[in-house]
């Protein structure tokens, strides 16, 4: 296996300025799995209820996706429920774990020996429970958010203890180290033994710190935004799709990763749930890379 996403698979229920929908594809996982896919193959590890819609078990075979780690369980299957005001922020209005209470991630023996390993927004500990299931690596990835590094500081610092690649938004690097300089954080991250600290800077794009260079990449311009959601979730599937298909990533990998990333994220905020993304071709996504890459150089 060569890209395997381990995190949330959930119906999400969201309201923005373009609108509002009931019971939407989401999760970490599920957006993350879809944004990968256009670059390489991705083999998912999650878990969903008895009531999950025959159309998301659909749409990831149609990119791809390998399900060998889809547990399907009695119950309701997690519920996500927020509103946007501002678009860089959600305003949580109800979460419903469900048969996400009880996930016990299991990596079937063929993801065991991955050579990437993505473990989305999910709680430290379960991150952790991953890391002790893969038997060989070359290259494991975490993303994280505010409330676990509330929360759960000492566990989060143990996964990202024994990370490559870590995706942070600004303001939880700053909040994490408790540093407001972003340059100062990611130091404090790789000083941790992180090789890579990629941090997403929204409507500014992004940064890749690493102890030898630094990448910057603007953002993708979008006139009409419609829906936020999974949007980092898709840069970091799709940064780990690009890379997953290089052999030895370099620097100039982790930029076309950084335009790869940018580009799912922000074809993704242009509709609802995974509509942005779901029906793309890959050469429409190219000539937006290839774009971003001219305005930027």
């Amino acid at each position: 296996m060569s890209l395997v996403i381990v995190g949330s698979l959930a119906l999400d229920s969201i309201s923005t300025k373009a609108g509002s929908v009931k019971d939407a594809l989401g999760g970490s996982a599920f957006y993350a799995s879809i944004a990968a896919s256009y670059f390489h193959q991705a083999s998912i590890v999650g878990v969903v209820g008895d009531d999950y819609p025959p159309a998301g078990i659909e749409l990831l075979r149609k990119h791809g996706v390998n399900i060998d780690g889809l547990e399907t369980v009695c119950g309701k299957t997690f519920r996500w429920s927020g509103k946007y005001e501002d678009w860089n922020q959600a305003d949580t209005l109800n979460t419903e774990l469900n048969v996400f209470a009880d996930f016990n991630p299991t990596l079937p023996p063929a993801y065991r020996n991955c050579r990437n390993l993505l473990l989305g927004n999910i709680h430290p500990s379960l991150q952790l429970q991953v890391l002790e299931q893969v038997e060989s690596y070359e290259c494991v990835a975490c993303d994280t958010m505010n409330y676990w590094i509330t929360g759960e500081h000492e566990a989060l610092s143990k996964v990202i203890g024994k990370m490559d690649v870590v995706f942070m938004n600004e303001e939880e690097v700053c909040q994490y180290t408790g540093c407001d300089n972003i340059f100062k954080a990611g130091k404090d991250i790789l000083d941790m033994g992180v090789k890579l600290i990629v941090i997403k800077r929204g409507e500014y794009g992004s940064v890749c710190i690493s102890d030898d260079y630094m990448v910057f990449m603007a953002a993708y311009p979008i006139e009409d935004v419609v829906d936020p959601t999974g949007a980092g979730d898709c840069f970091a599937g799709g940064f780990m799709g690009y890379l997953a298909s290089r052999p030895k990533p370099d620097k100039q990998d982790i930029r076309n990763a950084a335009l790869t990333g940018t580009v799912t994220a922000a074809l993704n905020v242009s509709d609802f749930s995974v509509n942005g993304i779901a029906n793309l071709d890959k050469q429409t996504i190219d000539a937006k890379i290839k774009q971003l890459k001219e305005w930027t150089s």
